[in-house]
């Protein structure tokens, strides 16, 4: 790497499209009876500083796009400090995970090399529809659930939360195929399938509104199943902007296909990040205080 950082390189990492990811984190937070708070800020660092952002810039290195991309309307063209940075990135990542604990650093190499089949030419995982999904929702869903489930908490938690990894990698499938909506053309070209190119565009839509309400209503049931009405009430409150960008985002995509365009999906992302963010940032403060 030269030692001027290229603006290129900046862009092409995407810190803020990282923070789309954040509500993961901050859902397995309220989910926990006493998160350390060092471990917590470790970890937040770790993944929506160096983990998302590298898995970000590797993919650009490999897919170089030239028409928009997720929080990214002219993408630059990477050159090779960025491959460098990703990887120092991703070393530095594992590193410090072992301050959580090995299996921490374990999970995030596992990750890691998850997220990187998924853009490496010679395996490129993000050409087969289904697999492509499943990986996603797995590493970025249930995995990420875990990893801060257990990473943030000083002593390790007897019970597996299985229904909250599986909700949280419902919210995220709920969410992923949006960000594929405007891309169709592009990945075509690239002799890239996606799931939203399977299943088209209103059949995306269809698809995630069908998942997120799944998905709402099992946490919902989580937290009356545990006698916690106040948390549905502020998670269900709070979904209420997304629900209502979501729908008027489908009807004009139902009047006129172009609609789904990258503003409208930078729109919904921003508005769903934003909304699920700030419930369980609000559920974790709750719980900690009950």
């Amino acid at each position: 790497m030269t030692g001027m950082i290229l603006p290129s390189t900046i862009q092409l990492l995407r810190f803020k499209f990282s923070l789309f990811l954040a509500p993961v984190f901050f859902f397995a937070l309220s989910e926990t009876d006493h998160p350390d708070p060092f471990r917590s800020a470790c970890i937040f660092i770790i993944l929506h500083l160096l983990v998302y952002p590298a898995s970000n810039g590797y993919n650009s290195y490999m897919d170089r796009d030239e028409s928009p991309i997720g929080g990214i309307f002219n993408p630059m063209q990477p050159t090779p400090q960025l491959y460098h940075a990703v990887n120092l990135m991703d070393m530095s990542a594992t590193l410090l995970g072992l301050l959580i604990g090995p299996w921490f650093a374990a999970g995030l190499a596992t990750y890691i090399l998850l997220s990187r089949a998924y853009s490496f030419r010679g395996i490129r995982l993000k050409k087969y529809p289904l697999m492509a999904y499943l990986t996603v929702i797995l590493c970025q869903g249930a995995l990420t659930f875990a990893l801060v489930f257990y990473g943030c908490q000083a002593d390790m938690p007897s019970k597996t939360p299985y229904l909250s990894m599986t909700i949280a990698a419902m919210l995220v499938g709920g969410a992923y195929p949006l960000t594929q909506i405007y891309q169709h053309n592009a990945d075509e070209k690239d002799g890239v399938r996606t799931i939203s190119m399977m299943l088209g565009t209103k059949g995306t839509f269809i698809f995630c509104g069908s998942l997120y309400t799944i998905a709402s209503c099992l946490l919902g049931w989580h937290y009356i199943r545990d006698d916690r009405a106040l948390h549905m009430a502020v998670f269900m409150t709070l979904m209420l902007p997304v629900a209502v960008v979501f729908t008027r985002w489908a009807f004009a995509v139902w009047r006129d296909p172009q609609a789904a365009n990258f503003r409208h999906t930078m729109h919904m992302n921003t508005i769903a990040a934003l909304s699920t963010g700030i419930a369980f940032i609000m559920l974790t403060f709750i719980r900690q205080i009950e």
